[in-house]
């Protein structure tokens, strides 16, 4: 055939030419992974060896055009037949050898050639005759979709190039692709450097491409309803970075944080120009897969969009909680704490050391300093480079002696902020309510100043030379919902009274002759409901706790009803009005008019009787209901709570026996006089005119066995909480109740109160006798003195019973503690013994040493972090620091904490000024998070506040409340690219200021069905 009918091949060398060459390429050429193979028709390749082999130009067997048409489905796609055979169907050639066969046979027109990679799989390489065939399309437009062959060797970043182009993707947009299964799953593809293969993509999935939206999110995880309309949103134009972040439910901690950061110039503008793209860390087994970079990232680029009010950070929030788990749910944490975990996690995901390598430390060995640190910051570099070490990391020298042999060893160790502590005073001031022995003198509010370490007999010290009265004659009690909490012994450490604790300080008597025993007694008053509790399935009447518990001494021999009631009435003679003998036979009067109303019900006065003794009338005993704490706590100014002493004191015996019939809701007796407190219980019963009905319901079983009192003395704090929350809240167990007996013939005074011995909860008990009496003796004795309403109304002045007068150690102004942001650096540089929990091993004597330990600070990152260790933890106490530090705003100078003290002219300046501030209030257990920050481009300082944002102004930022301080060295500061804004800043508490009041994303995103809520 002539060389026309070969469509403009060139002209061939000869057939044994032409042979040799292509056998050759064939025996010769080895798989290499990423070289081109081509996949070339059975027939047609057979033709040309036979062609070559007859070695005649005009043979009949000339193969013609290089046509591989029936290894294709059809003519239009060109997509390969399904499951052909190499050998029987097709041959590969190596990249070579085609196009020698192509330039010397051409190719049939429009097919195109069918070039396939080698590709390294596992254990094996091979030509990839069938490559990935994925779709492709962008989100915002899924029904435009186009069908690509992809190589398994190509990488992700290939495929993305192919959608842009495919698209026309404007450049310098910001992409990101997933990969949707036929499941309709979709994965991200995280490493556009990971190859096809890595990344199983396989053939039939769709690869989606989104572009960021000029608000910094991402189509695919923006909430469907973000404000109530999208013109809204799209209209917003604020100052970037002067954007809230919605609280997700206690985390405030994490937006103080996140606030900081994000006005930290260096880091911030590192993710908005994107350089974190190309240092992503995929492979880094101490990284979070570039998760937590990228998480962040979404973050930065919103708030700093300009387009929102305020950014709900609820993915960030989702892969903090799924790398490090302490922070999985909706608990307060702290915000210093978050911080030191993203540092430490953009820090390995963006870290540029992609394998690690082993380096030895060396100890100094008497080298010199520079040498040292040198080559420690040299070592730190070649495992750990990213813009965190870049901006937060500093170095410091750590000088350990062992007290034994002396051996001094010298290391320097990298930084990544300052955790500095502060001065804690070893004094603390209380305030203490002191109740006198005088029944006319109200409680006297004091502020005294007692040793931190101190015991509660220094309290008692410090009050007595006050009120003159000896420490002896003092118990000091807690007093928490109308009842004692805990009474105090003289030898209890003072660090188990809290701040908030009501402390209450009661005068005791002293008899002058001291033969006879005393009882320390402590009183509550309780007042009976109108009606029976029927829902409980008792017969007894309620009662509540109201009003000052107390604390008085009385002789043993005093513990009769009469006694104790004369007594309780004079004591409470300031607010108790005794009536006169008219108002008491009016009175008597009164109860016939009620009598029948009652004759069915029981009484309310309870007595410990015993089970089987049918014949003795058994008033009921009251159903004890522990106060709310919201409803029946006292005013604070009032300072109403008072505390309950435990002392072991034995407790008097009282009698209970109120041997009269009682009328209903009046039904308080005086007891009977005569009826000696060490008698049994039996009850003195006086013979009704009529039926005397007195039927012994005994069933005493019923009710739980009292109470023990708490030990608050072996309890922590969050148990003492708790315990007052559930003392306050859960209701006593429902007593049971004896039907009232008639009425009694002999007319008889009507008291005020009953008496009624009760345990430390003010519950009435049953049970609690010893040797047949009413009352225990074996621990400390607790008397309530029940009120009828009606009685209560008329004889008890509310309001006197709440005064109390300030002594003047109250109106001298307490001098809130300021140190010096200075000292705290210095205590941080001081030398200080290792605990016992964290020994030195000594290289010399070959054991654990308590060593002496100094840091230096040796050189200063541009972005310094100052931690202030305001939450103080030991062995026996824990407390929050609220001394006010005062740290500069400008000027902060390193340069004489600096252990060089020369520095180079290379060196940076060691001089700061103030960015940003995360601010804590509140205690140990609760507390509320925000933040003060400077605005990168307009200089401008904003209060953050979760989702709401206002001016502030700078003499606003210094308080107690600052807890992390961050500080940007001078050199790197870039002056403010836009002017102030023109709006005067004023307090931030003005809502005029209020910059993302009521615009921030979590008002509207009530219709997305969950409220954010600030529950801290």
């Amino acid at each position: 055939m002539t060389a026309n009918s070969r469509c403009s091949a060139a002209e061939p060398p000869g057939l044994e030419t032409q042979r040799r060459e292509i056998e050759s390429l064939l025996r010769e050429c080895e798989l290499r992974a990423g070289d081109s193979w081509y996949v070339v028709e059975h027939r047609w390749f057979e033709q040309w060896k036979e062609f070559v082999e007859s070695g005649d130009q005009n043979s009949s067997s000339f193969p013609g055009q290089i046509d591989n048409t029936e290894l294709f489905e059809d003519l239009d796609s060109y997509h390969l037949k399904e499951r052909l055979v190499e050998n029987e169907d097709f041959v590969l050639v190596p990249a070579e050898a085609w196009h020698k066969l192509l330039a010397w046979y051409g190719m049939v027109e429009s097919q195109p050639p069918l070039e396939r990679k080698v590709v390294d799989l596992p254990s094996t390489l091979k030509v990839e005759v069938y490559p990935v065939e994925v779709f492709l399309c962008l989100h915002s437009n899924m029904e435009n979709v186009i069908n690509t062959q992809f190589s398994r060797a190509d990488s992700i970043q290939a495929i993305q190039r192919a959608v842009c182009q495919s698209f026309s993707v404007p450049p310098g947009s910001e992409c990101r692709l997933w990969m949707k299964s036929s499941d309709s799953n979709c994965e991200r593809l995280r490493n556009i450097h990971m190859s096809v293969l890595d990344a199983c993509l396989s053939s039939g999935m769709t690869v989606i491409m989104e572009t960021r939206n000029a608000d910094g999110t991402w189509p695919s995880s923006r909430p469907q309803i973000m404000r109530n309309s999208v013109e809204e949103q799209d209209s917003y134009r604020g100052q970037p970075g002067v954007c809230g972040l919605t609280n997700l439910g206690n985390t405030c901690f994490m937006n103080s944080a996140l606030q900081c950061l994000s006005n930290t110039p260096p880091l911030t503008e590192y993710f908005l120009q994107s350089s974190y793209l190309e240092e992503l860390n995929f492979t880094n087994p101490l990284g979070m897969k570039g998760e937590i970079a990228e998480a962040y990232a979404d973050v930065i680029k919103q708030m700093w969009s300009g387009r929102h009010y305020s950014v709900v950070p609820r993915v960030f929030k989702t892969k903090v909680g799924h790398f490090a788990s302490q922070f999985l749910g909706y608990q307060q944490h702290d915000s210093q704490e978050l911080l030191s975990f993203l540092l430490d996690g953009l820090h390995e995901d963006l870290n540029r050391v992609k394998n690690k390598e082993y380096i030895e430390l060396r100890d100094a060995d008497g080298r010199p300093d520079q040498e040292v640190a040198e080559e420690a910051w040299r070592n730190h570099r070649r495992r750990n480079d990213s813009v965190i070490v870049d901006t937060f990391h500093g170095l410091f020298k750590s000088t350990l002696v062992c007290p034994e042999c002396h051996k001094v060893s010298v290391t320097f160790d990298p930084f990544c902020y300052l955790s500095v502590p502060l001065p804690v005073s070893k004094e603390r001031v209380m305030e203490v309510f002191f109740v006198s022995l005088d029944p006319y003198a109200k409680p006297v509010q004091h502020r005294v100043v007692v040793p931190k370490a101190g015991k509660v007999s220094d309290l008692c010290s410090a009050l007595s030379e006050m009120t003159s009265v000896p420490p002896s004659q003092m118990v000091v009690a807690d007093v928490f919902n109308h009842r004692f909490y805990k009474i105090y012994s003289a030898d209890e450490a003072l660090s188990c009274i809290l701040d908030r604790d009501d402390i209450f300080v009661y005068e005791l008597s002293v008899l002058e002759e001291q033969q006879e025993e005393q009882v320390l007694l402590a009183l509550y008053l309780r007042e009976r409901s109108h009606y029976r509790d029927y829902g409980s399935g008792s017969s007894s009447y309620g009662t509540s706790l109201f009003g000052h518990p107390l604390l008085l001494n009385v002789p043993r021999s005093s513990c009769s009803q009469e006694a104790l009631y004369t007594l309780f009435l004079q004591r409470l003679a300031r607010y108790v009005r005794p009536p006169d003998p008219s108002e008491e036979l009016e009175e008597e009067e009164e109860d016939d008019d009620e009598e029948e109303l009652y004759k069915t019900q029981t009484n309310g006065i309870s007595d410990d009787e015993q089970p089987d003794t049918a014949e003795k009338a058994q008033p009921s005993q009251t159903e004890p209901s522990c106060s709310n704490a919201s409803a029946n706590s006292q005013s604070d100014d009032a300072a109403t709570a008072e505390p309950l002493p435990e002392l072991n004191h034995k407790q008097p015996s009282l009698d209970h026996g109120d041997t009269e019939t009682n009328n209903g809701s009046q039904n308080q007796t005086e007891p009977l006089c005569g009826v000696d407190a060490t008698a049994t219980n039996s009850t003195t019963n006086v013979s009704p005119c009529g039926d005397s009905s007195r039927t012994a319901d005994a069933d005493t079983s019923s009710e739980p066995p009292a109470e023990q009192t708490p030990e608050p003395s072996e309890t922590t704090e969050e148990e003492k909480e708790e315990d007052k929350q559930e003392e306050a809240c859960s209701p006593s167990p429902p007593a049971n109740e004896q039907p009232a007996k008639r009425r009694a013939c002999c007319k008889r005074r009507k008291s005020l109160f009953t008496i009624q011995a009760v345990n430390s909860n003010g519950t009435t008990e049953r049970g609690m006798g010893e040797g047949g009496s009413a009352v225990s003796f074996s621990s400390q004795p607790y008397v309530a003195i029940d009120w009828d309403p009606e009685m209560k109304k008329r004889f008890y002045n509310e309001n006197e019973a709440e005064k109390y007068v300030k002594h003047a150690s109250m109106e001298v102004p307490q001098q809130q503690t300021t140190v010096q942001l200075q000292e705290c650096i210095e205590l941080f540089t001081t030398v200080e013994t290792l605990e016992e929990e964290n020994p030195w091993y000594c290289p010399v004597c070959k054991k654990h040493q308590l060593a002496t330990k100094k840091l230096d600070l040796w050189s200063l990152p541009e972005v310094l972090i100052i931690h202030l260790k305001r939450f103080s933890y030991t062995k026996f106490t824990r407390e929050k620091l609220d001394s006010i530090v005062d740290f500069p705003l400008r000027d902060l100078d390193f340069s004489g904490c600096l252990l060089r003290k020369s520095l180079s002219s290379g060196e940076p300046p060691s001089r700061y000024d103030l960015i940003a501030v995360s601010n804590h209030y509140g205690g140990l257990r609760d507390g509320h998070y925000t933040s003060y920050a400077k605005n990168k481009d307009n200089g401008q300082w904003y209060y953050f506040d979760d989702s709401k944002v206002t001016y502030a102004r700078e003499d606003q930022i210094v308080t107690n409340a600052a807890y992390v301080l961050f500080y940007h060295r001078q050199d790197k500061i870039r002056k403010p690219t836009l002017p102030s804004p023109s709006t005067s800043p004023a307090s931030s508490a003005q809502p005029a200021n209020d910059i993302t009041s009521c615009k921030d994303d979590d008002a509207e995103l009530g219709a997305a069905s969950y409220v954010t809520m600030e529950t801290d």
